[in-house]
């Protein structure tokens, strides 16, 4: 895809995003939106990860670890074929559905059940530490929220990536600097984060989260140093792309109201509609 292709598509699936929380009656509406642009430039520019090869074992994988934004991460992997969006309408936050509000095995591209905060760059640095050892080639892309970073973790993680010298793992910070109880350095401050994540030994790289192109040219690099895990730093605006949503703490799970949803959906039609698609 091309950079107005990757545009418009971003948009398509912040329109997904909120009307299936809508429908569904819950769901972490602002974190999804603030990675969307992150797994848009993934799954349609940079990752080796298809509903036909998903059986392959060299073929890249993806942990998201940030689980409770699993509504980005559906709509995703429904444009990708893996099932028709329509199941997410019908079965999202529904009693008997596989569609629940943290990503499961039970649903068709999802690798990992990552309900607790803390646990996806672990089973990330165990799958590229394997894929070393049995002589792979494949990549291992996960990514964190910036909250999810209060845990030990994801530290203890990062120790063991240097140590592995695991340069096929790229792991991705959504840094909206919010969380569910206010801003990440009020809660538990995590700046320098990114002289942290260097001192721990990844090769670090800082880039405009919510810039599909600047994603793109960026994760096209990895890894950024042989010999060192990737770490990009990805500055994003919880709630992007909803005016009223962005960067607003009440929004972390929250459902849009009726006259909410048209709001928002008039506004992502006016951004389509700028770049020139009708």
């Amino acid at each position: 895809m091309n950079t107005n292709e990757l545009l418009l598509k971003s948009i398509e699936y912040r329109k997904t995003i909120l009307e299936i929380i809508h429908h569904g009656g819950a769901g972490h509406t602002a974190g999804s939106l603030s990675c969307v642009d992150i797994l848009n430039v993934l799954y349609n520019k940079i990752m080796d990860i298809t509903p036909e090869n998903f059986d392959s074992v060299n073929r890249d994988h993806y942990i998201q670890s940030k689980g409770h934004s699993v509504e980005v991460l559906y709509t995703v992997l429904a444009d990708q074929g893996f099932y028709p969006q329509d199941d997410l309408f019908k079965g999202l936050n529904q009693n008997h559905s596989k569609f629940i509000g943290h990503p499961t095995r039970k649903v068709p591209g999802i690798e990992h059940n990552t309900g607790a905060l803390g646990h996806g760059l672990s089973v990330s640095v165990g799958l590229a530490l394997a894929g070393k050892l049995n002589g792979h080639t494949y990549r291992v892309f996960t990514l964190l929220g910036d909250g999810e970073l209060a845990e030990g973790s994801s530290w203890e993680a990062s120790m063991s990536a240097a140590h592995y010298k695991l340069d096929n793992l790229i792991v991705i910070i959504d840094r909206n600097t919010l969380q569910i109880t206010g801003r990440t350095e009020e809660v538990n401050g995590l700046e320098p984060l990114a002289d942290k994540f260097t001192a721990f030994g990844y090769a670090v790289r800082q880039v405009d989260g919510n810039n599909v192109e600047a994603l793109s040219n960026l994760l096209s690099q990895v890894p950024f140093e042989q010999g060192k895990p990737s770490l990009v730093l990805a500055n994003t605006v919880k709630g992007k792309g909803v005016s009223y949503m962005e960067d607003q703490m009440v929004w972390h799970h929250k459902v849009p109201s009726d006259e909410q949803l048209v709001i928002a959906l008039k506004e992502l039609d006016t951004a389509k509609l700028e770049l020139g698609d009708v």
